[in-house]
């Protein structure tokens, strides 16, 4: 049996929902400014613009197979008993720009994708012939049109091959290249730093004494963003100081798009270092969501203080890193207006930061490039055994899915410190606000883990 999470009393009027926070959150975030990229670079982005087809698809009629191009009525009789015999007066590779005319009672050799010689009605594939360089015994007759590619058959000129709005893949990037198009405007990669807070943290790889942990939280928190498709950086570990925290904070604003925290934002008083830093450089909102693992939550915005801007580290806004990677502004920011960053501040238990980032940083992400689509797909499984819940708040349970099978396992160790048990997870188990018990049988909704 799945053990109940540990009982933590909380005043449910003091809870903010799950939906009211990620909307907060994403009320917030502005996409990225978009920029033009070349094709090899353009893949996994978010495409700005529509795209559409300069000219036809395909732009000149071609043939659909190696064979023979004739006229209809010159095989009509073919069989493979009575074979039509044509000589053979040209030959027309693929990207032969030549002009040929096909006379009548002739054929004319033809490759794949190679343009059609005017009066051409159809081809005939190689294989329903005797393969002939002079003359071509032919032995199935063929419709009008069979074989045939016709301008425009793909795509009209002026039609719109792929939106904005559409995270490239590699169908979206073929479909462009065949446009002519070499460059494409996309919402630029999210760059986003990663920072753990903690004295009692220390880098995996070195020794560590009783009190202290090898940090997971950042390694992971930077995995996940690049694997949601960002460029990600990892900060060293910054001890629960506050005249440590801040700089480090202030010290990554000028190449992040995003940054998140994990750890200092739980306690309260003199340990809660990430909230008495960010008090004094940015606007940001501590909440108790309603939810576990991860009550604690904050977000908002931090800005680059003034002395970063007397330096020259910021002209005017979010356009001034834009402006550093050859952007444009969408909507120029007022002058003077100082640099503002989205930040989410996460629990520092492992799989409360884990969870936290899968539900509110992951939409944000998408949010940061105008793309709806980069949440967890959610899926109706039956539970294979029963499992409890804390009243009142939205538990994020990991489980295992069997996808085809339709039913899901939860794990024993349920605990937000236990990452032992999230590695072996690959689904988190929702249980509604209103639910404090489930049986094995019944159906939960469950979010597949990417």
């Amino acid at each position: 049996m799945t053990e109940a999470p540990a009982a933590i009393v909380v005043d449910a009027q003091s809870l903010t929902s799950v939906e009211e926070h990620l909307a907060g959150i994403l009320g917030t975030i502005r996409p990225l400014v978009p920029t033009e990229l070349s094709l090899t670079d353009a893949y996994g982005l978010v495409l700005a613009e529509d795209v559409a087809a300069a000219s036809p698809l395909p732009s000149f009629d071609n043939s659909a197979m190696d064979g023979y191009a004739v006229r209809v009525e010159d095989v009509a009789t073919a069989s493979e008993e009575n074979p039509v015999t044509l000589p053979v007066v040209a030959e027309v590779a693929a990207g032969d720009t030549g002009a040929y005319a096909l006379p009548s009672g002739t054929a004319i050799r033809i490759m794949t994708g190679a343009m059609l010689p005017h009066g051409t009605e159809a081809v005939v594939p190689v294989e329903w012939t005797d393969g002939g360089q002079a003359r071509v015994a032919i032995r199935a007759k063929v419709d009008f049109g069979a074989s045939v590619r016709l301008t425009g058959g793909d795509a009209k000129a002026g039609e719109v091959l792929v939106t904005a709005g559409t995270r490239l893949r590699p169908m979206h990037i073929a479909v462009i290249a065949a446009a002519g198009r070499g460059t494409v405007l996309v919402r630029p990669r999210p760059r986003v730093v990663v920072l753990s807070t903690g004295s009692e943290l220390a880098e995996p790889g070195t020794p560590i004494i009783p009190g202290r942990i090898w940090d997971s939280n950042s390694f992971m928190i930077a995995a996940a963003a690049r694997e949601a498709g960002c460029l990600a950086y990892r900060q060293a570990i910054v001890p629960d100081h506050p005249e440590q925290v801040l700089p480090a904070i202030e010290d990554q604003l000028a190449r992040a798009d995003l940054l998140i925290t994990t750890g200092g934002v739980s306690m309260g008083g003199e340990h809660d270092v990430v909230k008495a830093a960010l008090q004094r450089l940015g606007t940001i909102e501590f909440r108790k969501v309603a939810m576990q693992p991860g009550l604690p939550q904050g977000f908002g915005t931090v800005a680059l203080p003034a002395s970063a801007a007397e330096e020259g580290k910021t002209r005017g806004g979010l356009l001034s890193r834009l402006a550093d990677r050859g952007e444009v502004q969408e909507t120029p920011v007022q002058e003077g207006e100082p640099d503002r960053v989205p930040i989410f501040t996460l629990p520092g238990n492992p799989v409360s930061a884990y969870v936290s980032f899968q539900v509110f940083v992951r939409p944000a992400i998408g949010a940061l490039q105008a793309y709806g689509g980069l949440g967890l797909e959610t899926i109706a499984a039956e539970l294979t055994g029963p499992l409890r819940s804390p009243p009142g708040r939205r538990s994020f349970l990991r489980g295992v899915l069997d996808r085809p099978a339709g039913r899901v396992a939860p794990l024993t160790g349920q605990g937000s410190h236990q990452v032992a048990t999230l590695g072996k997870a690959n689904a988190l188990i929702i249980v509604p606000e209103a639910i404090e018990q489930m049986a094995a049988g019944e159906r939960a909704d469950v979010l597949v883990l990417p």
